[in-house]
């Protein structure tokens, strides 16, 4: 029986909280930096249900294997709502996919990403799209697809959180790993852009509990609290592939580690093989301002420091030590730092702790690999 009152006002979709005008709005601000990322391989353009991608040229692979990976950003997105910076968050989501992939020496080939918001602003959209644009273009990936999803009642007007997703493709005898690793090989560890998009729990904590504004000038920084800890996530795959097809490090690489969320050392520790161990010198590099900033703010002891912060390393290649040079000065002509900072030993080769700060790390994230220790002390650090 219908029961519905001729009298009442009626509610229409934008009366719920939809507008769905606003979301055509960011899609043609967004569509420009969305194109630039697309190639003669990428079919139809944006607004389509699907993305395509002509993958023809996997028939030269001999044995083609995909790779995937998938990533959000974090509470780093709170630091941007704060400041009204969105497109430098789409960088980040970029740089935590894609460096995924790469690790297993996948070249990516498309990304997609999903944005879920209180309410959609046109600009703010556009503006994290524009971000994930940019950064596939850096990786040389395209971006053929994604979702904006608007959740009123479920998230508040300003909310929002991003994921992403990408796909890339490595052939089956190129591919890295444990199985590559050796005794000898070198750690080389390459320059963090800051502390890229992973720990925030902890360093919103820092800076809340020291109440310390977002524009807050730090002489150490050089810039704003804010514009520190907003830098984006730096992007490796470019550089990293520069190194896999170099005919000077032809074969240098035997594995990756993307320093994300547990650290350098739990993160190193799942590429390699069971039986080994790497022992890492931190005198070998000194971590930016803001780590030992967040240290002195909140008394946060080292060794959970670098347990959730990357320190100043936001990749780690296992690389053959007749390499290590030219592998390094691959790098450094690409404007990326690195340097060894540690070896790879058998793991009863290593030695016992020396220190309440040098500790052994295995079985990070539900895969047992082999053994990390961090050695020795920071420059500068106490």
């Amino acid at each position: 029986m219908n029961t519905t009152d001729p009298t009442a006002p009626a509610i229409t979709y934008a009366d719920s909280g939809v507008d769905t005008a606003a979301g055509d709005r960011a899609v043609e601000l967004m569509k420009e930096a969305v194109s630039a990322t697309h190639g003669p391989q990428v079919l139809g353009g944006i607004g389509a249900f699907a993305g395509l991608v002509d993958v023809s040229a996997l028939k030269d692979y001999r044995r083609p294997l995909l790779a995937s990976s998938t990533d959000g950003v974090g509470t780093k997105i709170a630091i941007a709502r704060e400041m009204d910076v969105h497109d430098t968050i789409g960088r980040d989501l970029v740089g935590m996919v894609v460096d995924d992939i790469v690790v297993v020496g996948a070249a990516p080939l498309a990304m997609t990403d999903y944005i879920a918001c209180g309410k959609v602003v046109p600009e703010r959209i556009a503006d994290i799209v524009r971000g994930i644009a940019e950064g596939c273009r850096d990786a040389g990936c395209a971006l053929v697809g994604g979702e904006t999803a608007e959740h009123p009642g479920l998230m508040a007007a300003e909310d929002y959180d991003v994921a992403g997703a990408a796909v890339g493709v490595v052939e089956a005898d190129q591919l890295l790993g444990p199985e590559r690793v050796r005794h000898g090989d070198v750690v080389i560890g390459m320059d963090a852009s800051g502390l890229h998009s992973n720990g925030y729990s902890l360093v919103r904590a820092v800076i809340g509990a020291q109440n310390v504004a977002l524009d807050t000038h730090v002489e150490d920084f050089g810039r704003t609290l804010g514009e520190e800890i907003l830098e984006p996530t730096r992007i490796y795959t470019a550089d990293i592939l520069a190194v896999l097809a170099d005919p000077r490090t032809a074969g240098a690489v035997h594995a990756l580690s993307h320093v994300t969320g547990g650290g350098l050392a739990a993160n190193l520790a799942r590429v390699m093989p069971r039986g080994s161990a790497a022992r890492v010198e931190r005198s070998r590099w000194e971590p930016g301002a803001v780590f030992s900033q967040i240290s002195r703010w909140g008394s946060v002891p080292q060794l959970d420091l670098e347990g959730t912060l990357n320190m100043g390393i936001g990749m780690v290649a296992l690389v053959s030590a007749e390499q290590a040079d030219a592998t390094i000065a691959v790098l450094a002509e690409r404007g990326l730092g690195a340097r060894v900072i540690g070896e790879v030993v058998g793991e009863d080769s290593l030695p016992e702790p020396g220190s309440t700060l040098e500790r052994v790390i295995a079985g990070a994230k539900g895969v047992e690999g082999g053994s990390v220790l961090l050695a020795g002390q920071h420059p500068g650090w106490a």
